[in-house]
C-alpha cells in the first residue's frame, strides 16, 4: 500500500484541486433537467393516462387476480344443482262488449280509462292469485288438495301453547311443485298484450308441465268466471221477470175494472169515445162555418150587384147559350126591318121567338139568384145545429175529465210495467244466448317446452362476474396501495416534496436484468477488473455493487454512478464546489455506503485523488468492501494525539489507483462519541489540503447524530434516498434537521429505482425505453 503524503493543514490547495473540474462531457453527459414527477400529482397521475400506467405497472397483479375471479366464478357453479327455466307467453284479448248486446246484460262495467291501463297489473296479480295457483297444484297433483285441508297449527301438547305448526309430511313431488309455484314471475310486456310466465325448477318436464297447466287453469277459470257471472245475471233476470209480469198483469186489471165503472169507452188505448166525438162535432161545427161565410158572402154580392155581372150567371152555361141566341135573333130582327117592314111574316115571328128567349133568360137568370140565397140559408142553419151538438158534446165531455186523470194514471203505470217486462225479456233472451257462447280473452302465444339446457348456473356468467369482481376488487387494491404509499418512487418525487437538487438516480439490479443488461452483482467467473486487480484473490469472495463502477465499467449502473458525479463537480466555479462531502440517509439500508465506494472510484477514474473516511464508527464497512485492514483509524486518530507523520500511517491505499481510504478503526466505549472530538476538524482540514475530494461515509441521521456533526465540519450533505423504501416523512425530517443545523444539502440521490413503476413523464416513457435501446451496452459483442 501506498500511503498518502500528507502536508500541513495550513498548507495551499493543490494546483489539481486549485484549478475548476474539468471532466470529458462526451464520457460523462450532463444530466438534464426534467419536470419533477409525483405519484400525487394531479397534473399527470389524476388523468386516464396516469392510470393506464398504473394498470401496466401492476398488470401481473391485475391479471392474476382476475383470472383467479374468473376460476372462482367457473368453480361455484360446479357444486350447484342445474335449475331449469321455462317460460310460456299468453295474450290478454279484449272481449266485443256489443256483441248480442252483452254490455246491457252484464251488470259490471269496465270500459273506463283506468281499466285500459291496469289490465296488465290486473292480468299479472290474477296470474299470481292463490286460488289459482292451488288449481294448478291439485290438477298437477290431488295430494296436494289434502295437504292444503291440513290445519298448519297444533291443536294439542306442548306444540299448542308455544304455537307451532304440527310437522306434516310432504311427498317430494308437491315439494317440488310448490318450489315451482314461488319461482312463479309475471313479466308484461311494455305496450303489448303479451304476458311471459316463468318458472324454475330441477325437474324440466315438471316445470313445463306447470307452466302449461298453469295457462290452461287460467283460461278455464277465465272462462268459469264469465259463465258464473253470466249464469248469474241470468238467474236474477228471471226473478225480476216473474215479478214484472205478475205487476203488468194487475194493472191493466185494474185500468180496465176503472174504465168499466166510470164508464170510459175508448176506441184504442189512447183515445175515449165522448172526447172523440167532441173532437169530431168540432170539425165538423169548423167545416159548417166556413162555408156558411163563403156562402153569405156569395148572397150578398148577387143581391147587391147587378145580375149580369154575378158571376155565377155568367159562368152558367145555359144562360151563355140563350144569351148567344138572343143575339143571333136580334141581329137578324134588325136586318129584316132594314128589309122589311114591322108587318111583314117573318119579322114579327122573329120578334116573337126573341120575346120567348128573353123571358125565358129572365127566369134562369132569377133561378140562380135564387139558388144562392138558399144555399146561404142551408149553410147557416147547418152551422146552428152543429153549435147546438158541439155545446151537448163540451158539457158530456166536461163531465168525464176527472174520471179521464185517473185513467191515465193508471194507464202510464200498465204503460211503465209493460215497457220493463218487454225490456227484461229481451235482456234474459241474450244473456241466455251469451252464457251459452264460451269465449275466452285469453290465447297462449307460446306453450311451455322442456328446456334443453339449465339457465343456472351459468359458467359464462359466473366466469364473468368472477373476471369482472376480481377486475375491480385488483384496480381497486392497486388504487388504494398507489395512493396509500408515502414512499419515493421515482425522480423528481424528492424535488417535489423537498425541493432539494436531485443529483441522480441510480437504477435497481431487477431492472437492468429485465432490459438485458449486465448483472448488478455479476457471476463471480466473469473478471472486468476483478479481484486480483482490487487485491481480492485471497479471500474468495465474489464481486459485489459497491464497486460496481470498477468491476463492471461498461454498464448501466456505473454509467449512472458516473451521472451523480458529474452532478456534483459542475456545481459551483473557480474551486468553489464542495470538495469535502458527507453521505448520509434517514434509514438504514438506503445504499449511502454503495454510492459513497462507487462516486469515489468514479472520481478515481478521471485521475481525481480521492479519500474515503468511513465514520461510521458503529457498522464500519469500507474495509470489507476495499478489502484493507481495519486494526486501526479513524477511532485511533480522534483518540489520541499524533503527530502528522504518525497520522499519515493510518491512511491506506486500495487497488484502484488515485483512491485511498481511511477506516473506522477498532470499536471502543466511547466510540459514539469521538466524532465530537476536537481533531475531527483538523483532520479534515489536514486531509483536503492533500486530496481533491474526500468522501465521508457517515450512519442514518434520523437514529443518530453523526452526519450532523460531520456535515458542520464538511463542505455539503448528500441525502441518499432509496426508492420504494423511503418515506416522504423521513426525508423531510432530515431536510428539516440539517437545515436547523446550517447545514449545506448539496443534493439527494434516488437509490434502487425501477423505471418500469415510473407513474409517467420523461421518466415512464424516456427512460424505460431509452434503458432497452442500450440495454446491450457494456457486452462483449456489443459496438
Amino acid at each position: 500500500m501506498e500511503p498518502a503524503n500528507f502536508s500541513l493543514p495550513q498548507a495551499q490547495p493543490t494546483a489539481l484541486a486549485a484549478r475548476p473540474a474539468v471532466v470529458n462531457a462526451a464520457y460523462y453527459p450532463t444530466l438534464p433537467s426534467y419536470p419533477p414527477q409525483s405519484s400525487d400529482s394531479p397534473g399527470e397521475e389524476g388523468n386516464l393516462l396516469g392510470y393506464w400506467r398504473l394498470i401496466c405497472r401492476h398488470k401481473t397483479a391485475i391479471i392474476l387476480t382476475s383470472l383467479a375471479g374468473l376460476l372462482i366464478g367457473f368453480a361455484v357453479g360446479i357444486p350447484m344443482t342445474p335449475v331449469y327455466r321455462v317460460r310460456t307467453s299468453l295474450e290478454i284479448l279484449s272481449l266485443n262488449e256489443d256483441f248480442m248486446n252483452q254490455k246491457r246484460t252484464n251488470p259490471v262495467s269496465t270500459a273506463d280509462s283506468s281499466y285500459e291501463v291496469s289490465e296488465a297489473e290486473t292480468q299479472t296479480k290474477l296470474l299470481k292469485s292463490d286460488a289459482l295457483l292451488r288449481r294448478v297444484l291439485i290438477k298437477m297433483d290431488p295430494r296436494a288438495a289434502e295437504l292444503a285441508k291440513k290445519p298448519t297449527m297444533a291443536t294439542s301438547g306442548w306444540r299448542s301453547w308455544l304455537h307451532l305448526p304440527e310437522p306434516v309430511a310432504i311427498p317430494d313431488r308437491v315439494q317440488l311443485l310448490t318450489g315451482i309455484a314461488s319461482t312463479l314471475k309475471i313479466k308484461a310486456t311494455v305496450r303489448t298484450r303479451v304476458i311471459e310466465a316463468t318458472v324454475e325448477s330441477t325437474d324440466p318436464e315438471l316445470a313445463a308441465g306447470f307452466a302449461n297447466t298453469l295457462a290452461q287453469e287460467f283460461i278455464q277459470k277465465n272462462l268459469e268466471d264469465r259463465f258464473a257471472a253470466t249464469r248469474r245475471t241470468s238467474d236474477w233476470l228471471s226473478r225480476e221477470i216473474d215479478e214484472a209480469g205478475a205487476n203488468l198483469k194487475n194493472s191493466e186489471h185494474a185500468l180496465q175494472n176503472y174504465a168499466r165503472d166510470a164508464g170510459l169507452i175508448y176506441t184504442d188505448a189512447n183515445t175515449n169515445v165522448a172526447t172523440e166525438k167532441l173532437r169530431q162535432v168540432q170539425e165538423a161545427l169548423s167545416a159548417a162555418t166556413t162555408d156558411r161565410i163563403a156562402k153569405q158572402a156569395r148572397f150578398q154580392l148577387a143581391r147587391n150587384s147587378p145580375p149580369d155581372t154575378i158571376a155565377d150567371v155568367l159562368s152558367d152555361a145555359g144562360l151563355k147559350e140563350t144569351g148567344a141566341k138572343i143575339n143571333d135573333l136580334r141581329r137578324q130582327v134588325a136586318e129584316l126591318s132594314t128589309v122589311y117592314n114591322p108587318e111583314f111574316s117573318k119579322v114579327q115571328r122573329a120578334e116573337a121567338e126573341l120575346a120567348v128567349l128573353e123571358a125565358a133568360f129572365a127566369r134562369s137568370r132569377a133561378d140562380i139568384l135564387k139558388r144562392i140565397e138558399n144555399d146561404f140559408e142551408e149553410a147557416s142553419s147547418k152551422e146552428k145545429l152543429l153549435a147546438a151538438a158541439y155545446d151537448a158534446q163540451t158539457r158530456e165531455v166536461s163531465g168525464q175529465d176527472e174520471k179521464a186523470i185517473q185513467y191515465n194514471i193508471l194507464k202510464r203505470e200498465v204503460d211503465s210495467n209493460r215497457q220493463l217486462y218487454d225490456t227484461m225479456l229481451q235482456q234474459t233472451k241474450e244473456s241466455s244466448i251469451a252464457s251459452a257462447l264460451r269465449a275466452s280473452s285469453v290465447r297462449v302465444v307460446d306453450p311451455a317446452v322442456v328446456p334443453a339446457a339449465p339457465f343456472s348456473p351459468d359458467f359464462r356468467i359466473n366466469s364473468a362476474v368472477g373476471l369482472m369482481v376480481g377486475l375491480m376488487l385488483s384496480l381497486a387494491m392497486v388504487t388504494i396501495r398507489e395512493r396509500a404509499d408515502r414512499t419515493l418512487q421515482q425522480p423528481g418525487d424528492i424535488k417535489l416534496w423537498t425541493d432539494l437538487a436531485e443529483l441522480g438516480s441510480i437504477p435497481s439490479g431487477a431492472f437492468v436484468k429485465k432490459i438485458g443488461g449486465r448483472r448488478l452483482v455479476p457471476d463471480p467467473d466473469v473478471s472486468l477488473g476483478g479481484k486480483e486487480a482490487l487485491g481480492l484473490a485471497s479471500s474468495g469472495r465474489p464481486q459485489s455493487v459497491e464497486l460496481i463502477t470498477w468491476q463492471q465499467r461498461p454498464s448501466l449502473a456505473a454509467e449512472a454512478f458516473r451521472s451523480i458525479l458529474t452532478s456534483i463537480l459542475f456545481v459551483g466555479e473557480n474551486g468553489s464546489r464542495p470538495r469535502v462531502l458527507v453521505f448520509t440517509s434517514a434509514h438504514p439500508s438506503d445504499g449511502k455506503t454503495t454510492i459513497t465506494s462507487n462516486l469515489a472510484i468514479a472520481a478515481a477514474e478521471i485521475h481525481r485523488k480521492v479519500l474515503v473516511i468511513d465514520a461510521d464508527l458503529r457498522k464500519p464497512r469500507i474495509h470489507q468492501i476495499f478489502d484493507v485492514p481495519n486494526d486501526r483509524g479513524l477511532s485511533d486518530l480522534l483518540r489520541q494525539d499524533l503527530l502528522e507523520e504518525d497520522a499519515a500511517g493510518f491512511i491506506q491505499a486500495t487497488g484502484i489507483p488515485h483512491l485511498h481510504v481511511l477506516t473506522a478503526g477498532p470499536a471502543t466505549n466511547v466510540t459514539a462519541h469521538l466524532l465530537y472530538s476536537a481533531r475531527f476538524g483538523p483532520l479534515l482540514a489536514q486531509c483536503k489540503s492533500e486530496y481533491d475530494m474526500i468522501l465521508i461515509d457517515t450512519p442514518p441521521m434520523l437514529s443518530m447524530a453523526d452526519a450532523r456533526v460531520a456535515g458542520r465540519l464538511a463542505d455539503a450533505v448528500v441525502l441518499v434516498a432509496r426508492s420504494g423504501r423511503t418515506t416522504r416523512d423521513a426525508i423531510l425530517a432530515a431536510k428539516e434537521r440539517l437545515s436547523e443545523d446550517s447545514i449545506r444539502v448539496l443534493g439527494t440521490v434516488l437509490n434502487g429505482w425501477d423505471p418500469r413503476k415510473t407513474t409517467g413523464g420523461y421518466y415512464g416513457q424516456y427512460g424505460y425505453q431509452s434503458y432497452g435501446k442500450y440495454g446491450r451496452y457494456g457486452k462483449p459483442n456489443a459496438q
